[in-house]
């Protein structure tokens, strides 16, 4: 039996380190190619369709459901939905609506390096683990370089938020952006799973940064992340993440597509294959959403 692999499942092996091997042959280097290209300069960036899609793109509707109340937490001193970048970095940062701000060290909420900017595409984490606490960044380590090699494989680039950066002031193309956040801001303590209170706090915070950001499309990686923008969908969430996949939600209105974890990779490589599926359908919604 001869494996065959389509553009698309070599590009995302490639940026993960996977090299393809064929009986007879040497081991094959294949150089990704971005699935989402720019027109040329001057012109609005274009997404093109993608070829034979793993997934068929929208095959079932996009589901709608009524939208969960705000909560905003204790000691706010304004309404999150109508805070800034800078106020709601400051404000998760000192935030005590539950009991997890006595071991932060870090909060994860990152603004853009310019508050203007905007991505087509968002990605929510679980809870942050000690890497990402101590850093204050979501998606660090191991996480963060499996993240970008699939952001790469698609042609995209992590938002800057970084303002040493030499490059972090100049504007990036949303459709060629994503905006990593976490679904909780602070790590529980001893990496324990986050409790209903606890998710329910961190909410608000989550709703205000889609506001801001205006994405297209938002991955929720992992469980906890799945079942805080799931929450509009409650069948859903009864089911195994195998049957919860290829489906797109909705959030608030904003489609949601939904993966495994990182770490769930790393644990279980066959995995790979089915999260590449999840990220050309959200690949597709985005398309879909510029036509």
């Amino acid at each position: 039996m001869t494996l065959q692999l389509d553009p698309r499942q070599r590009a995302m092996l490639a940026e993960m380190g996977v090299r393809v091997w064929l009986p007879g042959t040497s081991f094959e280097t294949v150089e990704p190619k971005p699935l989402i290209q720019p027109r040329a300069a001057g012109d609005v960036a274009q997404v093109k369709p993608h070829v034979q899609p793993l997934v068929r793109p929208l095959a079932r509707p996009l589901e709608t459901g009524r939208t969960a109340p705000s909560v905003t937490p204790r000691g706010a001193m304004v309404e999150l939905h109508a805070m800034d970048w800078p106020t709601l970095v400051a404000t998760a940062n000192q935030c005590s609506a539950c009991a997890l701000c006595a071991g932060r060290k870090n909060s994860t909420l990152q603004a853009p390096a310019l508050p203007t900017q905007q991505a087509h595409w968002m990605v929510v984490g679980d809870a942050p683990d000690e890497l990402e606490d101590r850093q204050g960044r979501p998606f660090a380590g191991d996480d963060g370089v499996l993240l970008g090699n699939i952001l790469k494989a698609l042609g995209l680039k992590r938002l800057h938020t970084e303002l040493s950066d030499p490059t972090a002031l100049t504007p990036q193309p949303p459709q060629l952006t994503a905006y990593i956040s976490n679904a909780l801001k602070c790590r529980p303590p001893m990496g324990r799973n986050p409790q209903a209170a606890e998710l329910g706090a961190c909410s608000a915070y989550l709703e205000r940064e889609i506001a801001l950001v205006q994405p297209k499309v938002i991955v929720a990686m992992g469980r906890f992340a799945i079942q805080m923008l799931l929450k509009e969908h409650p069948a859903a969430l009864t089911l195994p993440l195998g049957k919860q996949r290829a489906v797109v939600y909705a959030y608030q209105g904003t489609p949601v597509v939904v993966s495994y974890a990182p770490k769930n990779l790393f644990r279980t490589a066959a995995d790979k294959g089915k999260a590449w599926e999840d990220w050309c359908l959200a690949a597709d919604v985005v398309a879909q959403n510029l036509t």
